[in-house]
């Protein structure tokens, strides 16, 4: 409300605070109800009575024996008006309301000369005193990476940012309501787990004191999903927190949120088609078939185009990668510039990625399956029948970001132990991202599973291609970030 230093500001609010206690008002009231949200109380006609609405006062004007107060939830906002005549205790809020206190208002509608949806405030009860200002432009915040620290200035001050988390929230809402529509049941799988295992990425470990021994965070759920089509659950899926250690830029988070799902007796062309059939699902939740990302029209209109990725990579360089050489390879990500740690370490499929990245992917623009990977690439996917250097999979890309990584299952138990053999080899030589062995994941398999299609979705992703946020740290509640000094 003033322009005074933060400190004595808040030395200000304190104060104000002492002296509603000592005229017997409690600053921190019990609870509050509500006849109506703020956004229905702008839509009443004028002359209701005894309309009770609640929120945090976020504008604030005093006009000699008028006040007007704006009144800001979730649920929307609203003007509020004090008057001298009307309202009790009319100078005590005046000399003891500040900028972010939430107050509890009764009253009756009307509609000022300006034409604005108002209520006239008979009773007010403050609920809570804010002892610290909010940000003074009441634009939200400047500060990028102050919104990251302090979301909640952020929320309480940016109707973008709030609109941007209720749709995240809605999102997650319409997928799970689309899987368990489609038979899916939900599952929860471990987070601590003894061995890494489900993707390609270095992990986060720690040490569980109870039982004495070294564990990690998982990089992904899908070993444990699998022991559920192993048990006998058919369609399994699990909104999963996931965690890899590795380098962060604005598509990459450490600790992040994946959809993972898994359909037994099931293909990765079953799954292309469930793909199709949940951005029809989302389309709808959005209102419109095109997005727009970084000031590009993105079409999500169904069906979605297919590349086949070692056509399209031959096409690019020229090199087949079912008859390249790791040297080849190697040589040819040196010849086009791509930048690259270890290069002289990593394995076929790391190689393989690289160039796939970097040669195809960011071009991408409109949803588009990338199929028939080398099978180099998907340790954990079934081999195509029809091409055993091959996996039957696809990558859903949009606008050059991995939206759904998706392949039909491995379920041969020793074709499995191989490949995970072939990784652990890879790391043992410096592939310090190659796969480690998880014989209990063997074992497991090795007591059957049915055919099987599973995939992977990442839901912050979506959620920042779906808002047009360039930065994952947008559409997180509250990243980590590190601790100032």
């Amino acid at each position: 409300m003033n322009s005074e230093n933060p400190n004595r500001e808040e030395t200000n609010r304190s104060n104000r605070a002492k002296q509603l206690r000592e005229k017997g008002i409690n600053p921190y009231a019990n609870a509050s109800a509500k006849t109506h949200t703020l956004a229905q109380a702008g839509k009443l006609k004028d002359g209701e009575k005894k309309v009770k609405v609640r929120g945090r006062i976020t504008l604030l004007r005093g006009m000699g024996k008028l006040a007007f107060l704006r009144l800001t939830s979730m649920e929307g906002e609203y003007q509020i008006v004090l008057q001298n005549e009307t309202t009790k205790d009319f100078k005590l809020w005046l000399d003891h309301l500040d900028l972010g206190d939430f107050v509890e208002a009764e009253g009756e509608t009307f509609t000022t000369k300006h034409g604005e949806a108002s209520l006239l405030i008979k009773k007010l009860t403050l609920l809570t005193k804010a002892l610290s200002p909010l940000p003074e432009k009441f634009h939200g915040l400047v500060d990028v990476e102050k919104k990251y620290r302090e979301r909640h200035l952020d929320l309480a001050t940016n109707l973008k940012t709030r609109e941007r988390f209720l749709f995240r929230s809605n999102l997650v809402k319409a997928l799970r309501n689309f899987f368990d529509a489609e038979g899916f049941i939900e599952v929860e799988t471990p987070i601590l787990q003894a061995k890494p295992s489900g993707a390609v990425a270095t992990p986060f470990r720690t040490h569980h004191a109870a039982l004495d021994f070294e564990c990690v965070l998982r990089i992904a759920p899908e070993t444990y999903l699998k022991r559920c089509l192993i048990g006998g659950f058919e369609k399994v899926f699990e909104m999963a927190r996931c965690f890899r250690n590795e380098g962060i830029d604005p598509t990459h988070l450490q600790d992040f949120t994946m959809m993972e799902l898994y359909a037994s007796y099931e293909n990765y062309e079953y799954l292309i088609k469930l793909a199709e059939k949940m951005f029809d699902t989302i389309t709808k939740l959005l209102g419109e078939k095109e997005i727009e990302f970084g000031g590009k029209k993105i079409s999500l209109k169904t069906p979605f185009k297919k590349i086949d990725l070692v056509e399209a990579i031959e096409k690019e360089t020229g090199l087949n990668l079912e008859t390249a050489t790791d040297a080849e390879i190697r040589a040819k990500i040196k010849e086009l510039k791509i930048e690259v740690t270890n290069l002289p370490k990593l394995g076929r499929g790391n190689l393989i990625d690289t160039l796939y990245k970097k040669v195809l992917r960011e071009k991408i623009v409109n949803p588009t399956f990338i199929i028939n990977h080398p099978v180099e690439l998907s340790p954990l996917s079934r081999r195509s029948d029809s091409n055993n250097k091959r996996v039957d999979r696809f990558q859903l890309v949009i606008n050059g970001w991995e939206v759904i990584n998706a392949f039909s299952e491995l379920t041969d138990s020793e074709d499995q132990a191989e490949r995970f053999a072939t990784q652990q080899k890879a790391r043992e030589d410096g592939d310090t991202e190659a796969m480690e062995n998880d014989d209990d994941f063997v074992k497991a398999l090795s007591h059957g599973m049915p055919p099987a299609a599973g995939w992977g979705i990442g839901i912050d992703r979506l959620v920042a291609l779906l808002t047009n946020s360039e930065n994952l740290k947008d559409v997180v509640l509250f990243p980590l970030m590190k601790p100032e000094k």
